[in-house]
This record gives C-alpha cells, sequence and structure tokens, in this order.
C-alpha cells in the first residue's frame, strides 16, 4: 500500500463499478465480493491510514525475522 490518494481510490472505484456493470454473468458470491471491495474502498486520508496500521500491525519486519532465525532470538 503506497501513500494515501483520492484520485487512486476514484480511480479504483470507478474499476470496480465498471467490472460489476459489464459482467452481469457474474456468480453472487464473486459479485459480492466485488460490492464489498467497493464498500470498502477509503475516500479520504485518515481512514486510510488507519487501515494501513491495522493491516500491518501484526506483520513482523522480514529483517526481524532473519535476525531471530540467526541469532536464535524469539
Amino acid at each position: 500500500m503506497g501513500p494515501y490518494s483520492e484520485e487512486l481510490q476514484y480511480k479504483r472505484a470507478e474499476a470496480i463499478e465498471r467490472l460489476l456493470k459489464n459482467n452481469p454473468q457474474l456468480d453472487a458470491i464473486t459479485k459480492s465480493m466485488w460490492e464489498q471491495k467497493l464498500k470498502g474502498l477509503c475516500f479520504n486520508e485518515d481512514s486510510y491510514n488507519a487501515r494501513v496500521r491495522m493491516i500491518f500491525s501484526g506483520v513482523k519486519r522480514f529483517t526481524d525475522e532473519i535476525t531471530s532465525r540467526r541469532y536464535g532470538i524469539n
């Protein structure tokens, strides 16, 4: 995830809307998934940054993993 861009978020929303509009044959599960993705897009920087923190808060950095393996640190 990169820095917040309102323009990019609107482009993503338009792409998802286009996908839903142009593919009426999508099964209910796939259509529902894309509708949820559309509803879940962040359209302001604060909610975007909160989402990034939530997603990456439990992720270990790769260098931490290598260090702990190399030196037996947990």
